[in-house]
């Protein structure tokens, strides 16, 4: 498969989808394109890109305002162009996202579980905690305990602060004594990691020849690294996001996520490039083009190979 079939079948698979997850891609595009160069990008060139994934002017207007009303965005008026960006809220859920989506997975773990007690909170702060924490990857271990064995105290703390709960969640550290068999299973139940693996595979059924047809002596255009770039971290997040990201020690031996890891990284490295070519040209700010990334841009997955000039932010 040549790799402009291979982006073809990735954006036909998505068009093809019953409804449009048209505000979750836009969200994408923002955290992985827009973000690490200035935040900000005019409506009209946000159409533009949205329109080869399928989605109508229609729909982008109505899910950008969808996403300012739910605090994420923000939009300035100069003359007839409306220009967005990142909330303070946005970014700092943003920054959180990223450090999940292209860091690297945990590899050490000292064997002491992160416990939040959350007998102290009324009933709709628990529900608030629990969503919240989840995204850090805390499982629940009982109805007002929530557990993980390696969170990060920086993004924790950040979201207790957030939410405004400091003083009245309760946070300990633990070990568990004895065999660990008792562990791993209620570690596998609380994380319905089983569901999690099975979507771990299928991402990599569906990227995998993506990668190989890249691998090709075929040019990539600018236009296909930028949507396979996009579909590659929908696809990747949304399952991410739902991983706790539990050290080796506590996953099933035939663990898919390390292989969807290693193939999203090494995709990326591969497409980030011209798709940052492609983002030149297409996205706008009332400045003119796009900022180049952030030095931060150039750490992700363990370092992007990349000789494009990037900015001090």
């Amino acid at each position: 498969m040549s790799i402009q079939n291979a982006c073809k079948k990735l954006v036909d698979d998505f068009r093809s989808r019953p409804t449009l997850r048209a505000g979750s891609l836009i969200t994408t595009v923002f955290g992985d394109a827009i973000a690490p160069r200035g935040g900000t990008v005019w409506l009209g060139s946000l159409i533009k890109a949205m329109a080869d994934f399928g989605i109508s002017e229609r729909l982008v207007r109505t899910s950008v305002f969808r996403l300012a009303k739910d605090g994420w965005l923000q939009s300035r008026q100069i003359g007839r162009r409306s220009y967005y960006s990142l909330t303070a809220a946005g970014r700092e859920r943003f920054e959180q996202a990223t450090n999940r989506i292209y860091g690297e997975p945990v590899d050490q773990w000292d064997g002491e579980w992160c416990l939040l007690l959350l007998s102290g909170l009324n009933t709709p702060t628990k529900d608030i905690v629990r969503r919240e924490c989840g995204w850090l990857g805390f499982g629940p271990l009982s109805a007002n305990v929530l557990a993980h064995p390696a969170p990060e105290p920086a993004e924790l703390d950040g979201t207790m602060r957030r939410l405004g709960v400091q003083e009245k969640l309760v946070v300990m550290r633990g070990q568990t004594i004895g065999g660990d068999r008792a562990m791993r299973e209620l570690t596998r139940t609380c994380w319905n990691l089983d569901e999690i693996d099975a979507r771990y595979a299928d991402f990599v059924r569906r990227f995998r020849p993506v990668y190989k047809a890249l691998s090709g002596k075929q040019a990539l255009s600018d236009k296909s690294a930028f949507l396979i770039r996009t579909l590659l971290i929908q696809e990747y997040r949304k399952v991410l996001l739902r991983d706790p990201w539990l050290p080796a020690e506590l996953l099933p031996a035939d663990w898919h996520g390390a292989a969807a890891y290693q193939l999203c990284r090494n995709l990326y490295r591969g497409v980030h490039g011209p798709a940052d070519a492609y983002l030149d040209v297409v996205m706008e700010t009332a400045d003119g083009p796009l900022p180049p990334p952030s030095r931060a841009f150039a750490r992700r997955f363990g370092g992007l190979n990349t000789a494009r000039k990037v900015s001090n932010g």
